[in-house]
């Protein structure tokens, strides 16, 4: 008895210690942040003021309204980041869903061969195949388009790996029972095992949204128009001609984050479930 109210008090003092940490941890990660979304809200002033302050002192919106004032484009690279993230969004999932759900439950000559060939592919850089896409893209004439960000951006290897390791979780038996009632391979897919891979599906979601979203390299390369420039490459672009303007920079900063702090926020539980699970099967 007395050995086991030592051990719980270890175990007790250990959580503590890692609750602690990780705390801290989370502290030293949301502080930039919270910096940034300050800034946003203090006049020139305000900034010149020693010792600065964490909040300013009131409310002050016109930071935003400059931001979002004709001038700048703004809205304009939103509405492009929004339109090029959205439709890679939506094609990575249902490509890595279809994909992943093919590697794990349908047989077919070749199908490990071909998935460890594919995982292989991770190891290759990604500006390693910046040249050959280029010519490609350039000999199609889809340079300066959205669509040379579309093409290649609708499909993950990591988004295909977590489907697969997913759907191996699921027990067989439910597509076998679906099969003797009479039900087709999409059918089965859509109505089973497509509903039980909700948290692996917003998963990948969220990553293809944040990896999309943030994408800089890619609209560098193939973008020419500024009528095209998505949020990155865009803020990239304002914030070297806006050297001076701290405050408009962090507005700008803090407009470019809102949309991942809300997708994460509204979708974080079954983000985490999905990376839990995922990580169990191999």
């Amino acid at each position: 008895m007395k050995a086991n109210r030592h051990l719980a008090k270890r175990v007790s003092l250990a959580s503590a210690a890692f609750t602690a940490l990780f705390f801290a941890i989370g502290f030293i990660v949301v502080i930039p942040f919270v910096w940034m979304f300050s800034i946003s809200f203090k006049t020139p002033m305000e900034l010149l003021k020693y010792p600065e302050r964490i909040l300013p002192a009131s409310i002050n919106w016109s930071n935003y309204r400059i931001m979002l004032a004709p001038q700048y484009h703004y809205l304009q690279m939103y509405a492009n980041s929004i339109k090029v993230t959205s439709i890679n969004t939506a094609g990575s999932v249902l490509t890595s869903m279809l994909s992943g759900y093919a590697f794990a439950r349908l047989r077919f000559k070749g199908r490990d061969a071909i998935f460890m060939l594919y995982l292989a592919t991770l190891m290759i850089p990604p500006q390693i195949t910046i040249i050959p896409r280029y010519i490609l893209f350039d000999r199609i004439g889809i340079i300066n388009t959205h669509l040379s960000l579309i093409a290649t951006g609708i499909f993950s290897i990591i988004g295909v790996f977590m489907m697969r390791q997913y759907f191996l979780q699921i027990p067989a038996e439910l597509g076998e029972s679906a099969a003797i009632d009479g039900a087709g391979m999409y059918r089965t897919f859509f109505q089973i095992y497509a509903p039980l891979a909700l948290p692996a599906i917003m998963t990948v979601g969220i990553l293809t949204f944040t990896w999309q979203w943030n994408d800089y390299e890619n609209p560098l390369i193939f973008l020419r128009s500024s009528k095209l420039f998505t949020v990155p490459l865009g803020l990239a672009a304002f914030v070297d001609a806006n050297e001076t303007r701290m405050e408009l920079k962090a507005t700008a900063g803090a407009l470019a984050s809102i949309p991942i702090l809300i997708v994460f926020v509204a979708a974080q539980k079954y983000f985490i479930k999905g990376l839990v699970s995922g990580a169990i099967k191999g």
